[in-house]
Formats: structure tokens, C-alpha cells, sequence
């Protein structure tokens, strides 16, 4: 079955590995309703940035835990509350 692979910045990236930061928001958009809903996916590949094949130090790569559509408010996506998918970033996956 297929990745779902998300590249994040580092500062997220970190929270991630430091089990501080357990979902990852994804706008709902037509973008990412294509690439999130009724899809199944096996791993969550989580990066660094865009970091080179061989570098694992900068990729989280765990099982697949699914998602949940939530309202919130981020800096990211302005100061209006929005509809995200929350995909859940299980470290101890």
C-alpha cells in the first residue's frame, strides 16, 4: 500500500521527535482532499524539510494512525479559524 510522506519545517519537525507536537494540519482543500480522503495509506513519512534519500536523521517514518477533520486556529493559516485535517503523528507507533 502506499506513503502518505509530509514535509514540515524544522521547528515542527523537532516538536514531533520530542512527542510535544502528536498531529500534523493539513488545510482541507481540494489539494489535500484528494490526497487524504478515502485513501489508505500504511506508513506516515514525516521530513525534515526535503532532505536527501539517505538521511535519516531527518525523517519520521511511522505507522499510518488516520486523521481527523478539526477547526482551528493557527498563524499558518491566518487569524480566521479553519478547517484542517489533523493527521495523527504517533512516535511510539
Amino acid at each position: 500500500m502506499a506513503n502518505l510522506q509530509l514535509a514540515v519545517k524544522g521547528e515542527y519537525f523537532d516538536a514531533m521527535i520530542c512527542g510535544e507536537k502528536t498531529e500534523e494540519y493539513r488545510l482541507c482543500n481540494d489539494y489535500w482532499n484528494k490526497r487524504i480522503m478515502f485513501r489508505e495509506y500504511d506508513r506516515l513519512i514525516i521530513t525534515k524539510g526535503y532532505p536527501k534519500r539517505d538521511d535519516s536523521s531527518r525523517r519520521i517514518d511511522v505507522p499510518y494512525d488516520g486523521y481527523e477533520v478539526k477547526t482551528i486556529t493557527h498563524p499558518h493559516f491566518g487569524d480566521k479559524p479553519v478547517k484542517v485535517y489533523a493527521i495523527k503523528v504517533n512516535i511510539d507507533g
